[in-house]
């Protein structure tokens, strides 16, 4: 009974750090880095008769590296190896021999040098992945090196999970082990990696033959930690093992149903992993030696930056990129706190040590993010070139909009925003695209497409690209986050600018709508239309009935698409219904009724009429609230049967 409840309090501080750490948008690693500091046995030390807690961790582990072995990519490796074996494995290897050359200096062994330089090489893969994700910027010069340092630092954790554990030991007895732990090595992985793809795809498919979802689980499960089982039985790392069977994995057709279905184990396992090493941490420890810990940070900090800087300008890139780099690289990750839970369990390094350096880990990475927030200013601040460069490129941008009027400003080139273009195109509908992906703007440039390279969350590329005299702005790639800072500069800069934005569901319909979408796309629900037309029609309903529905369903959902303006033509097209909702426009005039007085007075919305929309100083404020009041040369634009229409226009005009 007190082990369950030991454990049920575990659950829920867990549960409310991790809480509270993603509301402060922090990684919820740190959150139970915390828990397991006030639990550990320096503080509240309430896992004193729970023996299997540290065993059970482990698996967290095992499971982080299957799933880097899932990411594991033979064909991303080939396309990436410059930067991954040049930059990753040069960053990797200068903070290894700096931090060994440091700690000679201090008295401490090469061994131990390198078990901590190898924990502070490392750089948090989840943090910054997505980081980069949220802010649009995977394609971007430093993205693009960010993400193969990350690669490498990923592989480099499987031979030093390996090495040390050994450095424990002699330096002879140390040679021997490695000698025989290689040996071993190659004597297993040789036949799991020359038949392991073809054993692994032929018995996914059996299993998949199955139907059974429990079924595919529980053979992830085995596969796996059977696997990590293998090459522990060997002598080698249960994370070497689980490793292999990702990368195995990987090259199957199952990869993301796999990953899918082991990312629960992962995250939980992974959650009570970083709560034993957050036991680790001993703060009185740490807070006698508080000038140690901020300069075992600092130097972090410096010293990473500064190698990933340099190393970066010498593989070709520009200072801006490079310096990016290096402020988005410079603070430590995940892998660090596993390498360091091995330099503790195989006494690499003295303990006072191990603490001073765990803390200095755990406050880079809280210090990561705003690194990141504040990395743009950063550069622009101390790189001249950037400056420089920015301002060709944007007058470069502005020159080709310059003769641009009434145009359509497109957020984000992929496919969504290359078919927009297209339909723009043969309406005769001038456009400019902006995307981060610059092989995409290079080949779609090339092929006459009007795309340019530009980030459209930033202020001065949407003034570029002529926001100011746009007839409308389309976000077409789905980062709701993203399309959030789009429709707050568009609020500044051109208030009076429909913004039309692409989501996935409705889950963010309601916060895009108040940022200022004029109209929120989801894409779950166009799939949804398109479906049930075509089953309807298949199963027997007439087409006519199909499209009535589906224009009934758009009209209700989408604001825009509520009623059109009635006219002489409509008769001959057959789509003329006196009781179908159509929309008229109201222009109030100096000494029409409304003039002066608000919606909610009028009780215009009471005669089975609505006000969608109210143009004012030829800007136009959608969903005007009861509160809206009337001003001269208003125009209000009505919705609703043509009767109503005639008495709403009599009430707004005479009272």
């Amino acid at each position: 009974m007190e082990t369950l409840t030991v454990i049920l309090l575990l659950l829920g501080a867990s549960v409310l750090s991790v809480v509270v750490f993603r509301r402060l948008n922090l990684p919820p690693i740190l959150g139970y880095l915390l828990v397991g500091t006030l639990i550990g046995p320096k503080a509240l030390n309430l896992l004193a008769g729970l023996s299997g807690a540290h065993y059970l961790a482990e698996f967290g582990v095992v499971f982080l590296m299957f799933s880097i072995g899932l990411e594991f990519s033979l064909s991303k490796l080939y396309a990436m190896k410059r930067i991954v074996f040049g930059l990753g494995f040069l960053q990797v290897m200068a903070t290894l021999a700096t931090v060994t050359a440091a700690a000679a200096a201090t008295g401490l062994s090469w061994q131990a040098g390198v078990a901590i330089g190898g924990a502070l090489a490392m750089s948090s893969t989840a943090v910054l992945t997505k980081l980069l994700s949220e802010r649009i910027e995977l394609d971007a010069p430093h993205g693009r090196e960010v993400m193969g340092v990350l690669l490498f630092q990923d592989i480099a954790v499987v031979p030093l999970l390996i090495l040390v554990p050994s450095f424990s030991q002699s330096p002879e007895q140390m040679a021997i082990a490695m000698g025989i732990a290689m040996l071993k090595a190659i004597a297993l992985l040789a036949p799991v990696f020359l038949l392991g793809k073809r054993l692994l795809s032929k018995w996914f498919f059996f299993v998949a033959h199955g139907k059974s979802a429990e079924l595919f689980v529980l053979n992830v499960l085995f596969v796996t930690l059977g696997l990590a089982w293998l090459t522990e039985a060997f002598g080698l790392s249960m994370a070497l093992g689980a490793f292999v069977a990702g990368m195995l994995i990987s090259e199957t057709e199952f990869r993301h149903q796999v990953e899918a279905d082991i990312m629960p184990f992962r995250d939980v396992l992974l959650g009570l992993f970083f709560v034993t090493v957050g036991m680790m941490l001993d703060v009185t420890l740490v807070l006698a030696n508080w000038p140690w810990v901020l300069g075992v940070l600092a130097a972090l900090l410096l010293v990473k930056f500064l190698l990933v800087f340099g190393l970066s300008r010498l593989f070709g890139a520009l200072s801006g990129a490079a310096m990016r780099s290096g402020l988005w690289l410079c603070a430590g990750g995940e892998f660090g706190f596993v390498l360091l839970a091995d330099v503790s369990t195989n006494a690499v390094a003295p303990p006072p040590v191990v603490q001073i350096v765990l803390a200095a880990l755990v406050i880079s990475m809280l210090l990561a993010p705003f690194i990141v927030q504040y990395s743009d200013r950063l550069v622009l601040r101390f790189t001249a070139s950037e400056w420089l460069m920015r301002s060709l490129h944007l007058t470069n941008l502005a020159a080709r909009t310059l003769s641009v009027d009434k145009h359509a400003v497109i957020c984000g080139f992929g496919r969504s925003g290359q078919y927009l273009a297209r339909f723009m195109a043969d309406e005769g509908v001038r456009y400019i695209a902006l995307d981060l992906d610059p092989d995409r703007v290079r080949q779609a440039a090339a092929a006459g497409e009007n795309v340019v390279y530009g980030d459209a969350t930033r202020r001065e590329m949407l003034l570029a690209a002529g926001v100011g005299r746009a007839r409308v702005l389309v976000v077409s790639f789905i980062d709701a986050r993203a399309a959030e800072r789009v429709l707050r500069l568009v609020r500044e800069l051109a208030p009076g600018l429909p913004v039309v934005v692409r989501t996935f569901d409705e889950k963010d319909l309601g916060r895009l709508q108040r940022a200022g979408a004029a109209e929120v796309v989801p894409e779950t629900l166009e799939a949804s239309m398109m479906l049930a037309s075509h089953a309807l029609i298949h199963a027997g309903v007439p087409i006519n009935r199909v499209l009535r529905q589906i224009r009934q369903t758009r009209a209700a959902r989408y604001r825009t698409l509520r009623g059109f303006f009635h006219g002489e033509s409509d008769h001959d097209d057959n789509v003329h219904d006196s009781e179908a909702p159509c929309l008229r426009s109201v222009s109030l005039h100096d000494g029409a009724y409304a003039i002066g007085k608000t919606l909610s007075q009028l009780a215009v919305n009471e005669q089975e009429v609505e006000v969608v929309a109210v143009r004012r100083r030829n800007i136009r404020t959608l969903e005007p609230s009861g509160g809206t009041r009337f001003e001269i040369d208003d125009v209000v634009v009505l919705l609703g049967v043509p009767g109503a229409l005639v008495k709403a226009e009599g009430r707004l005009l005479k009272g």
